[in-house]
């Protein structure tokens, strides 16, 4: 799979064409950082799903299976470090690759002793996002 840099051509930006659709499930209890994530990941070619419930990530079935999840440290009544361990324990869900985020920087650390595959600190630079997920595809 081929993510392939290109610009934007309404904004200008840098944007993420890939040469075929992946799908990225971001899971935050921040309904306007859902709704900013889903605008930028669709102008880079993505296919997003979002959720504000964690719950949502232990409901998936093998047809409704994410390419990458992109998933909030801290959400509403749920610990984001709790469900990576869980997505990463069972066989259907243990290669899809997770990006924890948080405003707290120190949280890098617990996230990666979770089982994340990456993490990104928030408020997160846009371009440092898209390169952390195209490195996945």
């Amino acid at each position: 799979m081929n993510v392939i840099p290109a610009t934007h051509q309404n904004t200008g930006r840098k944007v993420y064409m890939q040469s075929k659709q992946k799908k990225i499930l971001v899971v935050d209890d921040e309904p306007d950082i859902l709704e900013f994530l889903q605008i930028i990941f669709e102008d880079a070619g993505f296919l997003v799903v979002t959720t504000d419930k964690g719950e949502y990530l232990e409901k998936l079935t093998n047809g409704a299976l994410p390419d990458l999840v992109l998933l909030d440290m801290l959400l509403s009544g749920k610990d984001g470090r709790e469900i990576v361990r869980h997505l990463k324990s069972q066989e259907k869900t243990k290669h899809i690759p997770v990006i924890m985020f948080s405003a707290h920087p120190s949280a890098g650390q617990t996230a990666l002793a979770a089982g994340a595959d990456d993490f990104v600190e928030k408020p997160f630079d846009i371009d440092t996002l898209l390169n952390k997920i195209s490195h996945y595809f």
